[in-house]
């Protein structure tokens, strides 16, 4: 059995003919875990009997001829700031280092009905803030694809985890870009979906109107299992929407997306891409018009003014998010009792003990930003301005049915080469971060040059990912595209 070679839809097509069992798939991948993850790093917690448990059911199932779920038997890694009942969720942070999980998050609900497998949880930037998973708390992901380079973050681990070949699948959240980046990084892919489409409920919050859960796959047919089986309205999420997918959103519309335009934003191409990235970006291009899709140069004008934006935004509502957490609500930081006078003290002391550096940043930021006499100069400002960069979405849709642009302007980094840079840091989710802001469905596809054509996840020495955005509750389209590139 090559693990490299076994996508999801692979994989139930031979559980289902009783090839191999659900219980020798799990094992194998726990395996692999235990030989490299030590290397790369990407796992902070393997479930190893839990998901030999949840495997044997699946097995049992099987034999007695019971209906199965869509993802039935499929090993997945998930980041570390969803909730599972009685398994560590520490976000990556200090703060949280002894919090278990009490509740299901609903997407891990419906994964477990659907008889999904959980290998365990994956690391993290803390508290989700970072580009590179270097802010970790406890341990630096590498990239499977160049041991001394990032695979990006937040979500550095899930997506690790899959392009290590050490799960079938994952799960990670995007606020500006967290999923889709590090799925760019490592070369794998990364959907965003609409905010709204899936349930935040259960996934610890940084900026709760940026938000959004998707999953990581080895191909893009994958992707959209996985999106199929979590999407949908959750009574438990207010910003949920009522809108059922259906299997449609699984299958290829290769009539219909030849009918459409796709976008090409100006300003996402730009003389600070790195050569190889836009070759990259060249040839992709090359290869939509090859499909006989109508290829349109657009404009978002105020795209120079997103990163800006989300750097007032987000700190906000992490000022917001990050209050609960006082180091004597769900767990423990230390031990700092003593020598503490009051109450104040003590929360002074945890909160210096449990948040790292970049986490500490951000919420003194967003204090700022909302401080009396700061508000209306900057939030309220910013808030205008999202407003603005969502028009331009809007306008832009009205000429194109999806955009395409690069998902970085560079490839994966070295460790060390930003980190103590926050704003060069920062410019890493610079194409990625427009799309939080307007709230539509993006994906993050890897770049396959034509001499690795055979695998979906070769490409160039380094990985490159391209993107492809579409309108609100529409990822069947740009689903569709990017199974067809895929294909051709």
């Amino acid at each position: 059995m090559k693990l490299e070679d076994l996508t999801i839809k692979k994989f139930a097509e031979g559980l289902r003919k009783k090839e191999f069992f659900a219980e020798e798939v799990t094992q194998a991948y726990l395996d692999r875990i235990e030989k490299y993850d030590g290397e790369i790093g990407a796992y902070l917690h393997v479930m190893n009997d839990a998901a030999l448990a949840q495997a044997k059911i699946v097995d049992g199932k099987i034999a007695k001829g019971e209906e199965l779920g869509a993802l039935a038997g499929v090993p997945l890694a998930i980041k570390d700031n969803m909730l599972i009942t009685g398994v560590p969720a520490t976000a990556g942070s200090k703060m949280l280092e002894h919090h278990v999980g009490v509740y299901d998050a609903t997407v891990i609900k419906k994964l477990k009905e659907e008889g999904a497998v959980f290998l365990g949880k994956t690391n993290m930037d803390e508290f989700a803030m970072g580009s590179s998973t270097e802010n970790s708390a406890y341990q630096k992901t590498k990239n499977p694809r160049d041991l001394s380079r990032v695979p990006g973050g937040s979500s550095g681990g899930s997506a690790a985890a899959v392009a290590g070949d050490m799960a079938m699948g994952a799960f990670g959240s995007d606020t500006g870009g967290s999923i889709r980046q590090p799925a760019g990084f490592c070369g794998v892919v990364g959907l965003k979906p609409t905010y709204g489409a899936v349930s935040r409920y259960g996934l610890i919050a940084m900026a709760s109107s940026l938000d959004q859960i998707g999953p990581f796959a080895k191909t893009v047919e994958d992707a959209a299992m996985l999106f199929r089986a979590t999407a949908g309205y959750d009574k438990f999420d207010a910003t949920s929407v009522n809108l059922p997918y259906d299997d449609e959103v699984t299958h290829v519309h290769e009539r219909e997306v030849k009918q459409m335009t796709v976008g090409l934003p100006k300003e996402y191409f730009i003389d600070g891409l790195e050569p190889e990235v836009k070759s990259a970006m060249d040839n992709v291009i090359a290869t939509i018009k090859g499909l006989g899709v109508k290829v349109k140069e657009i404009s978002l004008p105020h795209t120079a003014h997103a990163l800006s934006c989300y750097y007032i935004i987000m700190p906000a509502e992490v000022s917001s998010n990050l209050a609960r957490f006082d180091g004597i609500r769900y767990a423990k930081v230390a031990s700092v009792e003593r020598g503490s006078h009051n109450l104040a003290e003590l929360y002074k002391k945890n909160r210096h003990t449990g948040f790292g550096a970049e986490v500490k940043r951000r919420i003194m930021l967003g204090t700022f930003v909302l401080s009396s006499g700061y508000y209306d100069a900057y939030y309220s400002q910013a808030q205008k301005v999202r407003a603005m960069i969502k028009n331009d979405f809007d306008e832009a849709f009205r000429d194109v049915d999806m955009i395409l642009t690069p998902v970085s302007p560079t490839r994966p980094f070295k460790f060390g080469e930003k980190a103590n840079d926050p704003l060069a840091m920062y410019l890493s989710d610079i194409f990625t971060i427009p799309a939080n802001l307007a709230g539509v469905p993006a994906i993050s596809i890897p770049v396959r040059s034509a001499k690795s054509a055979s695998s979906p996840r070769e490409s160039a020495s380094l990985p490159i990912g391209f993107q492809l955005i579409g309108k609100h509750f529409r990822e069947e389209d740009i689903l569709s595209l990017g199974r067809m590139y895929e294909a051709a």
